[in-house]
């Protein structure tokens, strides 16, 4: 059920732009949402078919993009991927220092729609 505001949010800026740029119908959504997020495709599109009904996103098919987990070491900068699913602990690949900083992949954004 956490995914309702989140999804509510995407929605509210989809007809914001929508409406800013007189569309007549939202066809598809592209989104961006990061691998570590725990956004799942199937509440994403549940939720915003439930909040689409009676408007020009009623229909729309929403494009799902992972967005890999990237992360930057606090002792040297180096910023690489990190496989989430090999579930071993972290280190940088070049100095092997284990904190780090979030670069992506726990976003979720409205990446483009496509409308006629």
């Amino acid at each position: 059920m956490h995914e309702l505001p989140i999804v509510k949010s995407m929605f509210d800026i989809c007809m914001r732009h929508a409406t800013a740029n007189s569309v007549k119908k939202i066809i598809a959504v592209n989104l961006k949402v990061g691998e570590v997020s725990d956004l799942q495709d199937e509440w994403i599109q549940r939720y915003f078919d439930f909040l689409a009904r009676g408007t020009i996103v009623e229909g729309a098919r929403l494009k799902i993009e992972r967005v890999p987990l990237v992360v930057r070491c606090q002792k040297c900068s180096e910023s690489f991927a990190v496989d989430i699913r090999q579930g071993k602990t972290v280190e940088c690949p070049k100095c092997q220092a284990t904190e780090f900083a979030y670069v992506s992949g726990r976003e979720y954004t409205v990446d483009s729609l496509e409308v006629v």
